[in-house]
């Protein structure tokens, strides 16, 4: 499948209500992004943000992972449009946006994540449409890539609804860890404010129709299956660095 089918399916899943499930890398290692390609899930993410992964490598991990027919997105490092633009040159078939706290601002970067007449993103040759070769192919793409945004701070809940009402929005995802943080509760999961937080966004996200995702850190089966249950529709599934770790460690 080209990437834009598989964009195309990932947003199909997840209008007919069904749950997305894709995968974490932070590991700089094309290697173990072409085990993660290989893994079965519909998308994997490079974190930009808190991995050790720079611009230069990310068209050998998304070539890794495309082994495989997974759709390689990016988890930029700041939210800021030569981020988007660079990642989606490189290959990305969408990107997800760190720190989002208003509609006005996410417009920008919608804007930026897309080619004319959809938006404002620079048009010209790069990996993404293999250096011109497939510049008509890849015309539809780059004015629709995936666009998912992060939710992870009190502002961001508080201007939840302009967000969810915005076009070119695909799906968001909340940041756990951020949010807490914001709240003055850092990590603390079980908090009856954060809990209603995260209430509050998954309800809002239903009622406008918005697919939501949180983060299922450890790799448990169980905790995927809960959050399937619970109306998540865009999860990511743990991470390489965490499978590395809860398949590496010493039986006692």
């Amino acid at each position: 499948m080209t990437r834009f089918e598989l964009i195309e399916k990932i947003r199909l899943t997840m209008k007919e209500g069904k749950s997305s499930i894709g995968s974490w890398i932070q590991l700089p290692d094309c290697s173990v992004a072409e085990i993660m390609g290989q893994a079965g899930y519909d998308w994997v993410a490079v974190d930009m943000e808190h991995g050790s992964i720079s611009l230069s490598q990310l068209p050998n991990i998304f070539r890794a992972l495309e082994i495989g027919n997974t759709l390689p997105l990016a988890r930029l490092a700041k939210p800021q449009k030569l981020e988007c633009k660079q990642a989606l040159d490189a290959g990305a078939g969408g990107v997800i946006l760190p720190m989002i706290e208003s509609a006005d601002q996410l417009k920008t970067l919608i804007d930026a994540c897309c080619w004319p007449p959809q938006g404002s993103r620079g048009v010209g040759f790069s990996r993404a449409n293999l250096f011109g070769k497939k510049f008509n192919d890849y015309l539809l793409e780059a004015q629709k890539p995936l666009i998912v945004a992060m939710i992870e701070s009190q502002n961001a809940v508080e201007n939840l609804e302009q967000i969810l009402n915005l076009d070119g929005l695909d799906a968001i995802l909340i940041g756990p860890y951020d949010l807490s943080a914001s709240m003055g509760i850092t990590s603390e999961f079980q908090h009856p404010n954060f809990k209603e937080k995260i209430n509050t966004i998954l309800a809002l996200s239903k009622i406008y129709k918005m697919p939501c995702g949180v983060h299922v850190v450890d790799a448990s089966p169980e905790d995927l299956d809960q959050k399937i249950q619970q109306g998540y529709t865009f999860i990511p599934y743990s991470m390489d660095a965490v499978f590395l770790n809860s398949s590496a460690s010493r039986p006692i």
